[in-house]
């Protein structure tokens, strides 16, 4: 299906946007929360897709090259646009019916898939998301999806899928790479993740649960899911990832199974309901996950 506009990736221009103005990848990456790699990463693949160097790269910083300050200034002002309608979206916002809490990657491959299909069924019903990979922010909420055990918090707890944790890579990354089984993948470039908001299973306990020792391979840190499933897709290296929330990824190919092996996941992926969630919150949360009989 052809796109209606002819982007490269978001993600990679707003790196790149952020990089530009402050003359800096470190500062970039500070501001967004990533790892100066990652804006590297990041950058590179923007630069590819374009066809044209848009830095400078010296040993004491960057400068942007013609075709990268024409583009600076090309973002700076469609965000300018962006942001003052969001602006004035803020300041005569709708009356909100639900209001639901998730991570980035929960939001963008598991839960806005949902919220189109509930609205088909209740279209009068308004909900909002609050994305935020950040433990205790978010403000007020209805309810929230989580990936933790239980707890005993004066919230309801209904179990959303406790999957298997897989490796995952693109079929190039496996083939290139000659990987076959978990031991190959002791060498190979791995993606990992690390993430205030979650006590996510790295590559060592992975490992450590299918009797391996600790990877010795190149490795790029990450603390933000969707962009290290991006760094897998451009072949970067393997990620770790759940199969029940990775499911379109794996059904369009995107990403690959790498090996045979996998482990079960320590915890599950919950919604929770906060104890005065509104009547239309409680009728969301039951369309999501039925109550239990």
């Amino acid at each position: 299906m052809r796109r209606p506009y002819d982007l490269s990736s978001m993600t990679a221009l707003i790196c790149f946007e952020a990089a530009a103005r402050n003359m800096s990848f470190k500062a970039a990456a500070n501001e967004i929360n990533v790892t100066p790699a990652a804006v590297s990463h990041q950058i590179k693949a923007l630069e590819q897709d374009l066809g044209c160097a848009l830095f400078i790269r010296r040993h004491r910083g960057v400068e942007l090259t013609e075709k990268g300050a024409f583009l600076l200034v090309a973002l700076q002002r469609s965000f300018e646009t962006i942001s003052d309608t969001v602006g004035q979206l803020r300041e005569s916002p709708e009356t909100v019916d639900v209001t639901i809490r998730a991570s980035t990657a929960v939001s963008a491959l598991w839960l806005t898939p949902k919220i189109g299909a509930f609205w088909k069924d209740h279209p009068s019903v308004t909900v909002s998301q609050i994305i935020s990979d950040v433990p205790g922010s978010g403000g007020r909420h209805d309810l929230s999806i989580r990936y933790a055990i239980p707890q005993d918090n004066g919230e309801e707890w209904r179990p959303l899928f406790h999957d298997r944790i897989l490796a995952l890579g693109t079929e190039r990354f496996r083939r290139d790479q000659g990987i076959h089984r978990a031991a190959d993948l002791l060498s190979a470039p791995l993606i990992h993740m690390r993430s205030e908001e979650n006590d996510w299973t790295g590559w060592t306990e992975w490992f450590a649960a299918l009797g391996h020792p600790a990877p010795k391979g190149r490795s790029l840190h990450v603390n933000n899911h969707m962009i290290a499933l991006q760094a897998a897709q451009d072949d970067v290296g393997a990620v770790l990832g759940w199969d029940g929330l990775l499911g379109d990824l794996l059904d369009q190919g995107r990403l690959v199974r790498l090996v045979p092996e996998s482990i079960p996941s320590p915890a599950g992926f919950h919604l929770t309901i906060h104890p005065r969630a509104s009547a239309r919150a409680r009728l969301f949360a039951d369309w999501l996950v039925p109550r239990e009989v």
